[in-house]
């Protein structure tokens, strides 16, 4: 049997490919939309729309695609974390003063030039918040994956549920709280610095 430490363990497991996953596709997508005009209300609207979906109905579906387990959860997790990071990325780039982009221009580089040396960099720091949001939320919502099959610490809160036993409960839910709290603070912290060295 599985000790608090493993679940937790295999919790976090799960939350990091999930936000590898989504900080990747969520930059991708929001560059996209800040390239391609008339994509952007089309992504930003889609990504708005998947958070509208309840997480159970949600992970119901990905599991006719990809089965019980932690698969299915990263999936879920991946999607739910679309909207910040996408809407930064976004956000960041546009707002990036346009004399800067001009001298980027007038100095001979490519579109894709000055998106690596110019735009990411500068947007750089609101996209880091979008992915702390993201992760924060994916922490507490992994826990309803226990409901379809995957790991974590859904497991001790669902059996503590199920046996009626509120130690086994707060076993399991007193991490996850205090993982949010901790990734929180740290993030945070790493934002402001990331924010002073960018000035």
């Amino acid at each position: 049997m599985f000790s608090i430490l493993n679940y937790t363990v295999e919790h976090l497991y799960i939350v990091f490919i999930a936000c590898v996953f989504s900080a990747i596709i969520g930059v991708m997508l929001g560059v996209i939309a800040y390239w391609v005009k008339y994509l952007d209300a089309i992504i930003l609207t889609l990504a708005d729309i998947i958070q509208t979906i309840p997480s159970l109905a949600l992970l119901a579906m990905l599991m006719l695609i990809f089965g019980l387990g932690n698969t299915t959860l990263i999936a879920g997790l991946v999607l739910y974390s679309l909207l910040p990071i996408i809407r930064n990325t976004y956000t960041g780039i546009q707002s990036i003063a346009p004399h800067i982009k001009e001298a980027a221009i007038g100095m001979g580089m490519s579109r894709w030039q000055r998106l690596f040396k110019i735009e990411l960099p500068l947007a750089f720091p609101m996209i880091f918040s979008g992915v702390k949001i993201a992760t924060v939320t994916a922490i507490g919502i992994s826990v309803i994956g226990v409901l379809i099959g995957a790991g974590g610490l859904g497991y001790p809160i669902y059996r503590g549920i199920q046996s009626h036993n509120p130690g086994l409960i707060l076993s399991g839910a007193i991490p996850v709280v205090l993982l949010a709290l901790l990734f929180d603070y740290i993030m945070t912290l790493l934002e402001k610095k990331i924010t002073v060295i960018k000035k």
